[in-house]
Parts: structure tokens; sequence; C-alpha cells
């Protein structure tokens, strides 16, 4: 990818180290203000309510038709992501929609997950000879991925089109219950390059950005498949 012009007048001021370490303290002050918010949010996240899922939701995976529960997998919890993948996508059936592709790049090595009782999948109404040639395509092979059985799912729980995540627990007596959902840029949790990008000088370069005049800004959302990149 080639870079952008940057003149000198767009690069950040040079200072002493001095100066420099006075400046990475006051940032630091903040840094931990807004930790600590975070934590303020996730802790009344985690007082939220739950409903019942009371429908018995189907699903095909590659051992064949299953329900809601099964995808804990016996775990406590479950995040499900419904994966944009149908023909409305531009480049279907050889292609999943350029954001949802650009999300499954960044799910964890699920081990992690799984030794906090959690686990982890996508649902596309794609068939499951589709999802299993798109993963095998992109490297998501460790990702398990159901396609879906009707629009209940997607219509219950806020993704009849599009992307989200939705959150569930499973309790003792193999009840399901719905604790929570995020759609749009609530995702970017699970985004760790833009958190990469926040970190730098240059930010995400993107024109919605509080950015220095000069700095390179680009339309937002530029997120593409990572074999498609220029």
């Amino acid at each position: 990818m080639t870079s952008l012009p940057l003149p000198d007048s767009a690069l950040p001021p040079v200072v002493s180290p001095e100066e420099w370490r006075e400046a990475h303290r006051a940032m630091l002050v903040k840094e931990k203000e807004f930790t600590r918010a975070g934590d303020a949010l996730a802790a009344q996240r985690r007082r939220m309510p739950m409903v019942r899922a009371e429908k018995d939701y189907r699903f095909v995976g590659a051992a064949g038709e299953v329900g809601l529960l099964d995808l804990f997998e016996g775990r406590r919890q479950l995040l499900v992501y419904r994966f944009f993948y149908d023909s409305d996508v531009n480049g279907w059936p050889d292609k999943g929609c350029p954001g949802c592709s650009y999300l499954a790049d960044h799910v964890p090595h699920l081990a992690h997950l799984h030794a906090w009782d959690t686990s982890f999948a996508m649902v596309s109404p794609a068939s499951q000879d589709q999802i299993t040639r798109l993963k095998e395509h992109m490297g998501w092979e460790g990702t398990p991925w159901y396609t879906l059985v009707g629009d209940d799912f997607s219509r219950d729980f806020d993704v009849p089109e599009m992307f989200g995540i939705n959150v569930f627990l499973r309790d003792d007596h193999d009840r399901v219950y719905r604790t929570y959902f995020v759609t749009g840029r609530g995702v970017e949790s699970m985004l760790p390059t833009l958190g990469m990008l926040d970190l730098t000088a240059l930010g995400r370069q993107e024109t919605w950005e509080d950015t220095p005049e000069g700095r390179p800004q680009l339309p937002p959302y530029r997120a593409e498949r990572h074999d498609e990149y220029a």
C-alpha cells in the first residue's frame, strides 16, 4: 500500500525528551480515566436483566442439524455473530461481506474463550457447502459457522440482515437466556487492529476522526477482505 503524502506541517511537534515525558504523563492520566469508565460500563452490563430464548431455534453445522443449546458446546456462555453472507453480498457466493470478513479475521484462538467457559460461533443463511469453501479460502477453519434454518433467529435477535453479536447464558437446567446484543461500532471490541491504529500518531486515518490538519484522512469503513487490499 502506497503511503499518502504527509507534509512536514502535518507532523506532530518535535520536543525535548523531558517535554515528551511530561505530555505522556498527562495522557496516561486521561487514559486511566477512560479505562476506569470502561470498567464501570462493563460492571453495568453485567447487571443487565436477561430474557429467555423460548423457541427451538435450528441451525445446520458440519455434523448436521442442531439447536441453539448445542452451539454452547457444553459451556456456560455463548457469543453468536451473524455474518452477512448471502445473495445480496457483492461477489456472492465466492465472497462474504467485507466488514464481516474483517471481523472474522480477528476471531482469537478459541481455546482462550473456552478457558473462560465461553463459546463463539458465526451464523449465516448460506449453505454449509458455501460456508466450508469460504472458510477454507479465507483461513477461518477453526471458527464454528452454522447455517440458519428459517428466519426466526435473525428476526427475534435483531439481525434480520447485515450483522450483530448476540450473547447468551445457559443455566444449570439448560435454559438459554439472551443477555446482550450489539451491532454497528459496538463490535469494535472484537477488532484489535483498530485499537492498534488508535495508538498511532495518524490514527485510523478516516474523515470522521478529530485529526490535526494535514494528516491523511480517507472515507470511513475502509475494511476490506484481507486478499483484496491494493
